[in-house]
């Protein structure tokens, strides 16, 4: 099929990539050139602008944006609503917040405008691997997307799945990313765990590759833990400092509004909070506090 890539970074340029790879025709656009003569020596077709790109694509027109989420979507939205025609589809495969995304698609439907927005998970290695499309919109904007999806996921009938209306993809992507912050935390803890029992010398690359095979604890994430301790075992070119994308906050508060107890993926998210201080307000509070009620000895900052 024919469709248009909106944002070349490390999820789109690769997208791109994928889709080139399945046969399909595909316009591409990034604000800085050099990924889009990247993606031409591909066999993708360079656009100059997003008004080159609607003037390029045939309808009903594709148009798929991997864009950071927030006004950066809002604004490419806006400018091809006024640009795209009745019957057109725009695909928003950022990790928009889905509450602007049902917003957006009510307005683009006022258009005759499907939006489509499509959670994605694969990071960097979705190019071999595939990726996860967890998809919301019209059944009949989905129909017409089932070629691109169908090359983008690991087969053509796995990975991907339309879980429902505008803002359903988004909504489960959200969730995702708050269990992916929960397991990423479990894993960091179990490791620290077992490197502070020096006396056994554990080698904790040997034990990541133990439990990827056969152990209840296997997964992905386990996988990339393993390469980054057979790179490293000390991460000793790495600060712990960790940052939130969003998703994360996102999930937190939906489990608010819901009433929904959900301590583990709130506790992983005040966690990367706790990685950004390096020296802790509240924590001297705390000991001070101990000082004043009981004497207990505190820790005084050299001089």
């Amino acid at each position: 099929m024919e469709l248009a890539m909106i944002g070349l970074g490390r999820m789109g340029g690769n997208m791109a990539s994928r889709l080139l790879r399945g046969g399909h025709r595909v316009v591409v656009y990034n604000r800085s050139p050099e990924p889009v003569r990247a993606a031409e020596t591909e066999g993708a077709e360079g656009a100059t602008s997003l008004e080159d790109v609607v003037v390029r694509l045939s309808a009903p027109r594709v148009v798929w944006l991997m864009l950071p989420a927030g006004q950066v979507t809002e604004d490419a939205l806006l400018l091809l609503s006024e640009r795209l025609s009745a019957g057109d589809i725009l695909v928003d495969g950022g990790n928009s917040n889905y509450k602007d995304t049902m917003r957006r698609a009510t307005l683009l439907a006022a258009k005759g405008i499907d939006l489509v927005d499509c959670g994605t998970s694969g990071g960097i290695w979705g190019l071999a691997e595939g990726y996860s499309l967890m998809v919301g919109g019209r059944p009949e904007a989905i129909a017409h997307l089932r070629p691109a999806l169908a090359t983008l996921a690991p087969a053509p009938d796995r990975g991907w799945a339309h879980v429902g209306p505008p803002g359903a993809g988004h909504f489960v992507k959200m969730v995702h990313n708050g269990i992916e912050y929960g397991l990423m935390q479990a894993y960091a803890e179990g490791f620290e765990i077992l490197r502070a029992k020096r006396e056994f010398g554990l080698d904790l690359h040997q034990i990541a590759e133990l439990w990827r095979h056969g152990s209840v604890v296997r997964s992905w994430l386990l996988d990339l833990t393993a390469v980054a301790l057979a790179e490293d075992p000390e991460l000793s070119d790495i600060r712990g400092w960790v940052a939130d994308s969003g998703e994360g906050r996102w999930t937190v508060a939906e489990a608010i509004d819901q009433d929904v107890p959900a301590p583990v993926i709130t506790l992983a998210l005040l966690m990367r909070f706790v990685s950004r201080q390096d020296d802790s307000y509240a924590a001297k509070l705390l000991a001070a506090m101990r000082n004043q009620f009981g004497g207990h000895a505190v820790l005084r900052r050299e001089e």
